[in-house]
């Protein structure tokens, strides 16, 4: 800103304060329209019958071990090749699981399992998927027998075949059981309250992938063996196991574990008390990495036969063996993956695990079922194998007043540019298709101060931004946006303000994303101090130090994480936000997320008012509600600026927690109930609900 900156066994849980909004999706096949050629150029995808083509997310692919090329399968991409077909009944479910021919195959409801415990044999080369959140197979699960490879089960929630005996040896009644099986990716499902297992990998079962899943409720949870050979391998990662007893995973004669980013967690004062965490038995050789354990006997144990190499994990309250040992192996000379710092960890998949809106469904809310002919997707590539090799030259491709979305397809990269989305394009998505956010990253390094080339002066807090966005219905998903100007090498410039993502528009939606920078990183504001500019920001990593969340829009920002930042000299000191809301308007929303990073304790203020132009009408806004604050937080948050008293304003905060969290004071505003029920994220988004598309 241009403004002058200083430096249970059977427990009911609470619902949670969200909106639908997805993790990452990759892009995928889209569809063109118009001419042969389509509006978007020779390059763009023919239009296709929106019966038989794939949505997106079909296009999805498996990482770690599930992606290794090996016996005859290259990778693992499930019923992609095949139609996609919608399932609401048992026997369709069946009839489509068991069929020779590739399916993608959508749950769109509630199936129950009859006969109770009946598992159904899945084979080769199927998607099952539930469509959103409303897929759910009770009372039994899926069996993939021997040979049986190229299986995605994802998004789905599979519960309740539990017959009443909590140690039950007598009904074999699992969420999912492979036996001899390879290449299979289990991601995103909520699997809970089994009568047996939730995953049982046996009999040589290799090449899978477990990754953002919620195990919870249940006794024997994640059992991989059964067997003399040690030739099975296995990623286990970003999953939230919960009050689960045993098995967590049990990891007995495999070649290859890698666990990482996992967070297991054991509540205090319930019916379940979980016996061990990872265990590595027989000639296991196990990476465990950025892991968090919470509450848990036994978190880490090993046979003296067993290799556990420990790399960065996180024990909060736990006791007995904790173990590792032994020559392992390093999971990067098999796949490419990207550690999340543990610390990160539970907001990450408290926000992230499970199933998620966006996969298995066709359309927004509220819209046809049907896909829109009209939607395309265009792809950019730095090694010349897309459409486009910068993202600007991509959104110069879509037509002035599209109608119609837009996906910008970002392979893994770093691109180096400048990018704006003009206020004539909008309905357009930047979409980075890699494995994590942090492999697609668009970065550039200007500053207020930084001189224009053309000599027309400097470009000014707004002008410095990497990414500009001007267009209504923006969407941003899983990839890195950084301002990656060097304060240090440029002391004698005279404006340090370096924007990552401006947006001035309504209805943007950044999902799974990164923002990082150190000064004015992310900028929400609006086309003109009299347009409404509403924003969601969920399960996303926003990175800085002086004001980096700022501006006069209404903004939430939900389940995700805030990362503090040493200055350039390696002092610590800052605001989290600035805002410089309109008299009337709802300003800066923080919740259900995580505030952290290496700085000292009490040298951050969570915010100060922007009276941006010294314009004493703006009534600035921020609420900070349902959120951990670290000790860096200082004990009266908020501050003043540039003369104007921030008591003066709206800053307040709601059950908060964590060491930075504080009791109501003069100095630390607290909203009462009453009050906190007026500021949730519906208040804040009004009549619109972000959905994806």
């Amino acid at each position: 800103m241009e403004a002058k900156q200083q430096r249970a066994r059977h427990r009911r849980r609470k619902a949670g304060l969200s909106i639908g909004i997805p993790v990452a999706v990759a892009a995928a096949a889209g569809m063109a329209y118009g001419t042969d050629l389509g509006v978007f150029g020779e390059d763009a995808q023919r239009s296709a019958s929106a019966a038989t083509a794939p949505p997106a997310w079909a296009d999805d692919v498996a990482d770690g071990f599930a992606s290794v090329n090996s016996q005859g399968q290259n990778g693992t991409y499930g019923g992609r090749d095949g139609k996609t077909v919608t399932v609401k009944t048992l026997a369709d479910l069946e009839k489509y699981a068991t069929a020779p021919e590739p399916y993608v195959i959508v749950v769109a409801g509630t199936i129950n399992m009859d006969p109770k415990g009946k598992e159904i044999k899945v084979a080769s080369d199927k998607t099952i998927v539930g469509s959103g959140t409303s897929g759910q197979i009770v009372g039994g699960g899926f069996f993939l027998g021997q040979g049986v490879h190229n299986v995605i089960i994802r998004n789905l929630t599979i519960r309740d075949s539990y017959a009443g005996e909590w140690n039950d040896k007598d009904h074999d009644f699992d969420a999912i059981q492979m036996d001899g099986a390879h290449h299979v990716w289990i991601d995103h499902n909520d699997l809970r309250h089994m009568a047996d297992g939730l995953i049982d990998s046996r009999k040589d079962t290799t090449n899978v992938t477990v990754s953002w899943n919620k195990l919870s409720d249940n006794n024997k949870t994640f059992g991989i063996g059964w067997t003399e050979n040690t030739t099975a391998d296995l990623t286990i990662h970003h999953n939230w196991f919960r009050e689960t007893e045993q098995r967590n995973p049990s990891t007995d004669n495999v070649a290859h574990a890698h666990l990482y980013n996992n967070y297991l967690q054991d509540m205090p004062n319930t019916d379940i008390t979980t016996s061990y965490g990872n265990y590595a038995r027989g000639k296991t050789k196990m990476v465990l990495e950025n892991s968090v354990f919470e509450g848990l006997k036994n978190p880490v144990t090993k046979d003296s036969t067993a290799a556990v190499v420990q790399r960065g994990n996180v024990f909060n309250g736990t006791s007995g063996r904790n173990e590792s040992g032994g020559t392992a192996f390093d999971p990067k000379n098999f796949y490419k993956y990207t550690l999340d710092k543990a610390a990160d960890v539970p907001a990450l998949l408290k926000s992230g695990a499970g199933p998620r809106t966006s996969i298995g469904t066709t359309a927004s809310a509220g819209t046809s079922t049907k896909a829109s002919a009209a939607d395309t997707t265009l792809t950019v590539a730095k090694d010349g194998s897309g459409q486009f090799t910068s993202v600007q030259a991509a959104v110069n491709a879509v037509p002035a007043n599209n109608t119609s979305r837009a996906v910008i397809s970002i392979k893994p990269g770093t691109y180096r540019e400048l990018v704006k989305v003009p206020r004539d394009k909008p309905h357009v998505t930047f979409q980075g298709t890699g494995a994590s956010r942090k492999d697609t990253v668009i970065v550039f390094n200007n500053a207020s101060g930084t001189p224009k080339p053309d000599g027309s002066g400097n470009y000014g807090t707004s002008g410095s931004a990497t990414v500009a966005v001007e267009a209504d219905d923006f969407q941003a998903r899983n990839l890195t946006i950084d301002n990656d100007f060097d304060e240090a090498k440029n002391q004698s410039l005279n404006g340090h303000q370096a924007v990552a993502l401006r947006t001035a528009a309504d209805k943007v939606v950044l999902d799974s994303i990164i923002v990082t920078g150190d000064q004015d990183t992310l900028l929400l504001d609006t086309q003109s101090k009299d347009k409404l500019g509403r924003v969601y920001v969920n399960n996303s990593y926003i990175v800085g130090n002086v004001d980096f969340i700022f501006g006069r829009a209404s903004a939430v920002i939900n389940k995700s994480v805030i990362t503090l930042k040493k200055r350039w000299n390696g002092d610590s000191a800052g605001y989290v936000t600035a805002p410089s809301t309109a008299a009337g308007r709802k300003g800066i929303l923080i919740a259900n997320s995580t505030v952290n990073g290496d700085v000292s304790a009490s040298s951050f203020h969570l915010g100060r008012p922007w009276h941006a132009g010294g314009d004493a009408a703006l009534d600035p806004q921020t609420t900070v509600r349902n959120t951990s604050l670290s000790s860096a937080i200082k004990s009266a948050p908020w501050t003043d600026m540039s003369g104007f008293s921030w008591k003066d304003d709206r800053f307040a905060e709601y059950k908060n927690t964590g060491p930075g969290a504080g009791s109501a004071s003069g100095d630390r505003p607290q909203l009462t109930d009453a009050q906190a029920a007026d500021q949730e994220i519906g208040d804040w988004l009004g009549d619109w609900k972000p959905s994806a598309s």
